[in-house]
């Protein structure tokens, strides 16, 4: 008999499929969905910082006599789209027994530590931080902007005791000694990768549109190959997130260390009911190898455990085709 319980963040769940944060986990309708048909647990739809102020910055300034008139807006804007985060997390903590996970989309390490606050009193299991600061401005150094990863950290443990993750880019200049430093903050889990949003030309119109929004089974090479040589190392979970698309890929992204994955795009595509389809299919792996665990292979292809460790190598590329 197979079992596939897992724990994350300190949390036990019943599976390592978590449905990770999209629209398909914004309302309590649809995460019962999820549930049903067997999500361990779910990453709720982000509160966006880079959204609010935008929505504050669409006021016309210029009608405001006093700047108390901005202000007001500005907390008023904040307040409202929090506020609807809180219900929900209130509400779905009424209606599913799985972890519910919430995320916030931050790119400051300014006040999404008490928001941190407020969506742990509202009750959420844990607190995905989602980072990711573009580093396309040539004048700023690189660790100015790893600075902020750490600075965000030290700010929401101050304010919060539920067991939070961070979502990272790989967008470092010494990736593995970053993830590693991250590690060793107070974080629970990190996870690798996120997914944002990627330009794109339309050669008619001449204009800059948005590329694709679903992610490929080979955008998971990157979490795969990067989990796989930190698994041994990191003080703390790790997740694969991007193009994990079924039962077959989750095995794999276990065997190099991973806790659990994130799965998003396959969900979309092929509705909540094909988390049962991923799940039977790591149970048939499971029982054609005779493993009756999760932990009865997990790691067990990371870096560290291979006989040619040079396969996670970027050199190894250039190896393969020279033979």
């Amino acid at each position: 008999m197979t079992d596939l319980k897992t724990s994350y963040l300190g949390l036990e769940l019943k599976n390592p499929v978590i449905v990770g944060s999209c629209g398909l986990t914004n309302s309590v309708e649809n995460i019962k969905k999820l549930e049903e048909n067997g999500a361990g647990a779910v990453v709720l739809k982000s509160i966006f910082e880079e959204q609010i102020s935008m929505e504050i910055g669409s006021f016309d300034t210029g009608t405001l006599e006093h700047t108390e008139g901005y202000d007001y807006i500005s907390e008023y804007t904040k307040q409202h789209n929090l506020n609807k985060y809180i219900k929900l997390i209130k509400e779905l903590k009424k209606e599913v027994s799985i972890p519910v996970i919430a995320s916030i989309n931050c790119i400051t390490s300014g006040e999404w530590a008490s928001f941190a606050e407020t969506i742990q009193s509202a009750g959420a299991d844990a607190l995905e931080l989602n980072i990711f600061i573009l580093p396309g401005d040539f004048k700023n150094k690189g660790e100015n902007i790893e600075r902020i990863y750490f600075d965000i950290i030290k700010n929401v443990e101050k304010k919060i005791s539920i067991p939070f993750s961070i979502k990272i880019s790989s967008y470092f200049s010494g990736l593995a000694n970053t993830i590693f430093n991250l590690s060793l903050t107070s974080v629970s889990g990190i996870v690798l990768f996120n997914r944002f949003y990627n330009p794109d030309i339309d050669i008619d119109k001449l204009e800059v549109v948005s590329a694709g929004i679903y992610s490929s089974q080979s955008e998971n090479a990157m979490p795969l190959r990067w989990i796989g040589i930190l698994s041994d190392h990191a003080k703390c979970d790790l997740v694969s997130s991007t193009g994990v698309h079924n039962g077959k890929d989750v095995v794999k992204n276990i065997l190099v260390g991973a806790k659990a994955v994130q799965v998003v795009t396959s969900i979309y595509k092929n509705g909540p009911e094909y988390i049962k389809t991923i799940l039977n299919e790591i149970e048939e792996w499971m029982r054609e190898h005779n493993y009756s665990t999760l932990n009865d292979f997990r790691g067990k292809l990371s870096r560290d455990k291979v006989k040619d460790p040079q396969v996670f190598e970027r050199v190894q590329f250039m190896k393969y085709f020279s033979s």
